[in-house]
C-alpha cells in the first residue's frame, strides 16, 4: 500500500493497527551507457513495494534524489549537497513520526547515501528507524555473485540493471555495445576526473551481462531479505 495514494482517513484507520512503514531511499544519476538514470530509485522501490504487499504495511514516497556529485560530468545527473539530503530525510522521518509511526525502516538504494542517512538515523530520538540498503542483503549478494561473479564492480552493475530492467521494462538497453567489456576498478571524487577515468560511466563492471530476467530473481530475493529483516526490527 503507498502512502501517497491513500486518503488520510485510510492513514488514520491503518494506524489504528499498525505502527511500520517502509521508505525507498535513491539517487538520480547516471548509470552507465545502459542504465537507466533512475537505477537507485526504481530498484528500492520496487522491492519495498511487492515487501509491503507481503508484510501488510505502507509504503512512503520515494526519495529520489541522493548525493552523488561525482557523477556530475554525465548528462542528467541530479545531485543534492549532503546538507540537504539529510534536511530531508530528517523532515521526512520526523513528519511520519508526528501521525503515530514508530517504525520507519529506510530502504536505500544508492551507497553514496549511506554515510548520510546513519547520520540523520544516529541524530533520531524517535521514531525507531532502521537502514537496509537492498543491494547489501545475503540473498541479493548471493545470486549476483552466482550469476556475475567478479564482473559486478562496484558501480552500473549488472545486478542493479537488471532489476532496473525488470520492473521498468522500458528502460531495457540491451544492445549497447561497451569497451571494455569490463569497466576498470578505483574511484575519484572530482566530476571530470571521474569521467576521465571512467569514460562511459560504470566502475568494475560488465554491464552488458544484466538481463531482465535475471532481474525478477533479485527482485525476489531483495524482498525476503527485507521481510526478513523487516520482521526483525520491528519484533
Amino acid at each position: 500500500m503507498r502512502l501517497d495514494r491513500l486518503t488520510w482517513p485510510e492513514v488514520e484507520a491503518y494506524l489504528d493497527r499498525a505502527d511500520g512503514i517502509l521508505l525507498p531511499v535513491g539517487s538520480t544519476e547516471q548509470h552507465g551507457p545502459n542504465g537507466p538514470l533512475g537505477t537507485d530509485a526504481l530498484c528500492p522501490e520496487a522491492v519495498a513495494a511487492a515487501a509491503a504487499e507481503r508484510l501488510g504495511v505502507l509504503v512512503a514516497p520515494t526519495l529520489a534524489l541522493g548525493v552523488a556529485p561525482y557523477h556530475m560530468a554525465f548528462p542528467g545527473t541530479i545531485t543534492l549537497t549532503p546538507e540537504t539530503f539529510q534536511a530531508v530525510m530528517k523532515e521526512t522521518i520526523t513528519s511520519l513520526a508526528r501521525h503515530g509511526f514508530a517504525h520507519v525502516y529506510v530502504l536505500n538504494g544508492h551507497g553514496g547515501n549511506i554515510p548520510f542517512i546513519r547520520g540523520v538515523l544516529k541524530e533520531m530520538k524517535s521514531p525507531r528507524c532502521r537502514l537496509h540498503s537492498w543491494f547489501a542483503g545475503p540473498r541479493v549478494r548471493a545470486l549476483a555473485k552466482d550469476l556475475y561473479g567478479k564482473a559486478e564492480g562496484l558501480h552500473a552493475t549488472p545486478s542493479e540493471i537488471a532489476l532496473a530492467w525488470h520492473v521498468a521494462p522500458e528502460t531495457r538497453r540491451e544492445d549497447v555495445a561497451m569497451t571494455p567489456e569490463r569497466a576498470p576498478g578505483g574511484f575519484e571524487k572530482e566530476p571530470d576526473a571521474f569521467r576521465a577515468r571512467f569514460p562511459d560511466g560504470r566502475i568494475g563492471s560488465e554491464a552488458a551481462l544484466a538481463r531482465a530476467e535475471d532481474g525478477a530473481r533479485l527482485l525476489e530475493a531483495a524482498v525476503e531479505d527485507v521481510i526478513e529483516d523487516y520482521r526483525a526490527f520491528t519484533a
